[in-house]
């Protein structure tokens, strides 16, 4: 079995890490969704390019959750496009996040070093 078919056997394994990234994604400055999908394939837990659908329906459940608003941007010209802006408690649950995401990244350092000396266990 190589490792792309062993990839798409864990469930869910992409999404997993969507909601964070499209909070960090919009830490810097508001974006439209199509500059998040773009964007968030830059954090590395997204392979190839981001499905549009997937990036959607988080954003409309971030924004019914009250982590991200929206407004249609009307000022350029073409359609309308859907802008996105993290709020201050989209802020807070990302620095949750974060936190998470360190205390994994230390248990998985740990368990490296463990392989790589395991007289030291």
């Amino acid at each position: 079995m190589n490792q792309d078919t062993k990839r798409e056997k864990l469930p869910g394994r992409q999404e997993r890490y969507i909601q964070p990234s499209i909070l960090m994604g919009l830490m810097s400055k508001p974006c439209y969704g199509y500059e998040l999908i773009n964007t968030i394939q830059q954090y590395g837990f997204i392979e190839g390019q981001a499905p549009p659908g997937m990036i959607y329906r988080h954003l409309r459940r971030l924004e019914e959750d009250g982590l991200v608003i929206s407004r249609w941007d009307t000022e350029e010209a073409g359609a309308a496009k859907r802008m996105y802006t993290i709020t201050g408690e989209g802020k807070q649950v990302l620095a949750i996040w974060i936190d998470y995401m360190k205390a994994q990244a230390e248990k998985l350092e740990r368990f490296v070093s463990m392989y790589a000396n395991p007289e030291k266990q």
